[in-house]
């Protein structure tokens, strides 16, 4: 309860802070008297908060781990699970457009053959990339004519420049980590956010079967592990005993099938026979 307590309240002290720092650059928070009351509201809770975090940061050094290993462990203990699965997926997406950039992929080793899905996700990624470039326009204009602040347009326009790279870096992500098949074993991956290797020999047999009833992108049910890229999955894997999962979120599961989704369904097909 003491940890959970003290996630919760460090959580919040950092959104708060954040908060401020939005409103200061922003001009919206003047230097008196709001700015001071805020300042007085929120300084207390931030120093307790931080020392805190040094405390953890210092007992992991006294324990001998070195500084890096020492924020882990900070992080490990006061962040959630399912945010530091979220945070290491977005740095995995921001590394795959690197690689997108300079035309390379991911996990691919000598000897192993890539097996796209990225191929119908990109009118859905165009369609997101248009809706991001006219609500970052149209936000613009309207702080202009509105004659907002210059920190609070900077701030929106910063905004509207992560979202722009967020869709750039979740197709960049889709096409640079393709599944792999290897003599050794079958990796499926979505994106960023999943990836499961699978031995060859756990595998009891692979069928193209082309469904429409994929429901979300990852999904596990009554042991079958769904990989949908449009809604659509075209091959089966039927595995000779339960393989465990990792879901996005950090969730664990074990599944028998795998549903998933490959641009040429025969010729992966022909590679995992």
């Amino acid at each position: 309860m003491r940890l959970s307590l003290s996630r919760n309240g460090l959580c919040a002290v950092a959104a708060l802070d954040l908060l401020v720092a939005v409103l200061i650059v922003s001009g919206r928070l003047t230097p008196m008297p709001a700015g001071l009351v805020a300042a007085a509201l929120i300084a207390p809770l931030s120093t307790v908060g931080y020392l805190h975090v040094y405390r953890l940061f210092r007992a992991a050094r006294e324990a001998g781990a070195a500084p890096w290993d020492a924020l882990r462990t900070v992080a490990d203990a006061l962040v959630p699970l399912q945010v530091r699965m979220l945070m290491r997926a977005e740095r995995r997406n921001l590394a795959s457009f690197a690689l997108w950039v300079s035309r390379r992929q991911d996990g691919v080793p000598p000897g192993g053959i890539a097996v796209a899905y990225a191929r119908n996700q990109r009118p859905l990624l165009l369609m997101l990339l248009f809706a991001v470039v006219v609500q970052a326009v149209a936000l613009e204009w309207m702080l202009a004519v509105s004659d907002a602040e210059a920190g609070l347009r900077a701030i929106v326009m910063a905004a509207d420049v992560y979202q722009l790279l967020f869709v750039l870096a979740l197709g960049a992500a889709s096409a640079t980590r393709p599944h792999v098949v290897t003599a050794d074993e079958l990796r499926v991956r979505y994106g960023a956010y999943f990836d499961l290797r699978v031995p060859r020999e756990l595998i009891a047999s692979v069928k193209a079967s082309r469904n429409y009833d994929a429901r979300r992108a990852i999904e596990v049910a009554d042991g079958r592990l769904t990989l949908g890229v449009d809604a659509q999955t075209n091959l089966i894997v039927h595995l000779t005993e339960p393989i465990a999962i990792t879901r996005p979120l950090g969730r664990r599961a074990h599944v028998t099938t795998i549903r998933f989704y490959a641009d040429d369904p025969a010729s992966a097909l022909r590679v995992l026979a």
